[in-house]
This record gives C-alpha cells, sequence and structure tokens, in this order.
C-alpha cells in the first residue's frame, strides 16, 4: 500500500511512518517543518520504501501529486500547542482550515481514502465527562484567543464529514487526546517532555495553573495502532472516534511523578495562566476520553500505562538511542 501522510516529520506523523514501513508499506510524507523536525524521520530517509518533501499542505499542486500517487491518506499537518495557537492564531487558523481543504478538495477527485486528525480541544468547555462523540461541543468566548485552535479543529471535522455526505469521500475523523511518547518536543507547551527536560536540568518544573487540571497520557505508540486499525476498516468510514487513554492525573501530580521518577532536585513553581499565555486564558479542568466506540470497533485497548510512558520519554532524554520493547510492541 502507498501511504501519504501529511506533517508526517511530526512526533505522530513520524511514528506512524515508522509503523508503515515495518509493515512493509511505502510511505511519502509531506511537512514543511515549522513544527515537525527532519530529525523525526532520519532514521527513514535512505529505506527505499520512504520518501519526503519539504513544502506546505497549503501548495494544491504538491499536494494533488502526491495524493495522485497514494492509495490512503493521513492528514496530520496542523497548528499545534498551545502556546503556539495564542501566539499565532491566524497561522493556527490559515493552517487547518485551508490545510484541511486542499487535501479533502485534492483527495476528492481520486476518491482516495482520508483520516483527518482533529482534538479533543473541540470539546471547549463541556463539562459532560467522559468527552462522547456525540455530545455537544460547548465553545469558550471567541474574545478568547486559546478556542480559535478549537473551532478551527471542528470547521475540519465539518468538512470531512461533508466531503463524505456530499461527494462519497470515504473519510474518518480522529479526536487526539493528549499523546505522548520519545520525539515529542516541549517546544510549543507539551507537558510531559517540558517537565523532564526541567527535572532533568535541575530547572524549576513550570506547572500553568494551579495544578489541578486533569489530563489522560496516551503512547504514541497505542495511538498510531488505532490510527492504522481505523485505516485499514471500512467500518469506520463516515465515523468519529476519540483516541486516548483513560488514567487520569492531575498537573501537579504529573509534576511530582516526573520528579521522582528523574530523581530530581527541582522545585516545582506554580504560574498563573495569564503570565503563561495571555491576560483571561482559559483552560479545561478536566479531558477524559470516552473511548468505548473505538473499543467496540477495531476491538483495541491502551497496552502502556502512565508509568510506562513517562520512562520511555525520560529514557529517551538520558539514552537517545536506546529503544524500549514497548516501544517496537505498540506499533504494530
Amino acid at each position: 500500500m502507498k501511504v501519504f501522510i501529511t506533517g508526517g516529520a511530526g512526533f505522530i506523523g513520524s511514528h506512524l511512518s515508522d509503523a508503515y514501513i515495518k509493515r512493509g508499506d511505502e510511505v511519502h510524507i509531506l511537512d514543511d517543518l515549522s513544527t515537525g523536525s527532519i530529525e523525526n524521520i532520519s532514521h527513514l530517509k535512505d529505506h527505499p520504501n520512504f520518501q519526503y518533501t519539504i513544502d506546505s499542505v497549503l501548495n494544491r499542486s504538491i499536494v494533488a501529486e502526491l495524493v495522485d500517487q497514494c492509495d490512503v491518506v493521513y492528514h496530520l499537518a496542523a497548528a499545534v500547542g498551545v502556546k503556539l495557537i495564542v501566539e499565532s492564531p491566524v497561522r493556527t487558523m490559515k493552517t487547518n482550515i485551508q490545510g484541511t481543504e486542499v487535501v479533502l478538495e485534492q483527495a476528492a477527485k481520486k476518491q482516495k481514502r482520508v483520516l483527518i486528525a482533529s482534538t479533543s480541544e473541540v470539546y471547549g468547555v463541556s463539562e459532560h465527562i467522559p468527552f462522547k462523540e456525540d455530545g455537544n461541543l460547548v465553545m469558550g468566548a471567541t474574545t478568547k484567543g486559546r478556542w480559535s485552535y478549537a473551532c478551527s479543529k471542528a470547521i475540519d471535522e465539518f468538512l470531512a464529514l461533508a466531503y463524505y455526505h456530499e461527494k462519497s469521500l470515504p473519510t474518518t475523523v480522529v479526536r487526539l487526546f493528549n499523546t505522548v511518547g520519545p520525539r515529542q518536543t516541549g517546544r510549543y507547551g507539551m507537558v510531559v517532555p517540558s517537565f523532564v527536560r526541567q527535572a532533568l536540568a535541575g530547572k524549576p518544573i513550570t506547572v500553568y495553573g494551579d495544578g489541578t487540571q486533569s489530563r489522560c497520557f496516551g503512547y504514541v505508540g497505542d495511538v498510531v495502532t488505532s490510527l492504522v486499525k481505523l485505516m485499514d476498516s471500512t467500518d469506520t468510514v463516515g465515523e468519529v472516534f476519540n483516541i486516548g487513554a483513560t488514567e487520569e492525573v492531575s498537573i501537579g501530580e504529573l509534576a511530582e511523578l516526573i520528579k521522582v521518577k528523574t530523581n530530581s532536585n527541582s522545585e516545582i513553581v506554580m504560574i498563573p495562566y495569564e503570565e503563561a499565555y495571555e491576560a483571561g486564558f482559559e483552560d479545561m479542568p478536566r479531558r477524559v476520553p470516552d473511548v468505548s466506540k473505538l473499543e467496540n470497533c477495531i476491538n483495541f485497548k491502551p497496552s502502556v500505562s502512565l508509568d510506562e510512558i513517562l520512562d520511555s520519554v525520560i529514557a529517551s532524554f538520558t539514552k537517545p538511542t536506546s529503544k524500549s520493547v514497548k516501544t517496537e510492541s505498540a506499533v504494530l
């Protein structure tokens, strides 16, 4: 099979590339390296089944050519990270909405199978925990820049489902919850690699807010396995799926856990949201997915615990060339 991945040099995209290459498929990625990194795919560059193009997903002619050459399309290219979203809202909305429109438009011409990556952010300020795919999306005010990302990704979902219903394009939408693992950078506010880097360096571990906000962290290998299984199934066409873990932890507890695991003397420091991001910044107090639809459809459950995830991330910072058994087995 020939697989085309936009955002393929990113954290999740590079692991997805690994999975398909390992399976014996051909992979061609597109990435402008704005948030992705050539280092993420350096180990694949000489593989005969791997190709990469450095360009923007907004380049219609390039996307058209690569879609034409593939069997399936993963659209992962997007603005990512709360810090980037708050600082560059125009770029966020342009990349997310126009990029998705370009991919769907070109895929529809050849009726190529497409998976669109959305986000748990679309649930907004909803208090109906755990979040279910058919639940209402409750967006924050338009005066709060943080919600521009959630709205742009919700529009991506509407576009994907509209192409499915109106043009019979076989699309699947996934809402990715917090995903963690080796190769993830803390550059744009990703909390686990940020905490690990700070702890290992003996610097203050900076917790934004009061630390009571909670998240569920899924392992990238589990997420990739779900993506591949969803793409392989025809029963997932026209559907929306949550992908994530259900083991909930507060950010304050996470900082303490990482401090212990790294044997760090770092101080844990609370930083108000308005200092970290912008005045009036709003956060989701809890983010917990209902993954029963995913389990029922592809018979899949996460296999890697939070403890194992953190150990894997810490090892990736201290032993960059090491490979864990879990990493290999969880991908495919």
